[in-house]
């Protein structure tokens, strides 16, 4: 068995006690390299049968954010506007057809593709993990992210996944956040709250 250690406390710091999601962003340029990175580390989330459904566009360039800020909610599309990059995480419908590779060592696929509920079912659920684990994976290389959800799922499918089994999950700003843009953090519950040990 594999020795583990926790890790310091700087480095929980960084991944959750004084991580925040940011409003506004450095002008700093975020590299082809990172965004590489973050895949990456991302890659290693856990997914149903290494099912692995997240497929990701990363607008980075002004021409694609034009195209997704106004597809989201009045607020969203100026953070989108000014970000270094913005994520649309997506979740591939039809994720079963790569499994005799991911999965060689079942006949995964026909677990699925015959079953679009569960097929639609298991995409949102294991892209929402890789889609955390996105957000861990960049802050863990040392960037900042604000995952949205008020956008038209529908619209931004017709823009970006047209002719496609892909959906959109959510999107994330990427940068280097301004602290400025960031106001106190809303309450976080003690175990007890929302925790029972049986």
């Amino acid at each position: 068995m594999s020795e583990k250690y926790p890790l310091d406390q700087k480095s929980l710091d960084q991944l959750f006690f004084k991580a925040r999601s940011y409003n506004g962003y450095s002008d700093k340029d975020v590299s082809n390299e990172q965004m590489n990175t973050i895949w990456d580390l991302m890659k290693y989330a856990p997914t149903s049968a290494n099912c692995l459904p997240a497929r990701l566009i990363w607008c980075k360039s002004a021409e694609s954010k034009k195209r997704l800020a106004p597809l989201t909610m009045p607020g969203n599309d100026q953070k989108i506007m000014d970000a270094p990059v913005t994520v649309i995480i997506g979740m591939d419908l039809e994720f079963y057809n790569e499994l005799p590779a991911l999965f060689p060592h079942a006949d995964a696929k026909s677990w699925f593709d015959s079953d679009p509920e569960n097929a639609r079912e298991t995409a949102f659920r294991n892209s929402s993990l890789q889609g955390a684990y996105f957000i861990m994976a960049a802050r863990a290389i040392g960037l900042d992210i604000g995952p949205l959800s008020g956008f038209d799922n529908a619209a931004v499918d017709a823009a970006f996944f047209a002719d496609t089994s892909i959906k959109s999950n959510f999107i994330s700003t990427l940068g280097y956040g301004d602290d400025n843009s960031i106001f106190d953090r809303s309450p976080r519950p003690k175990f007890d709250k929302f925790n029972s040990i049986i």
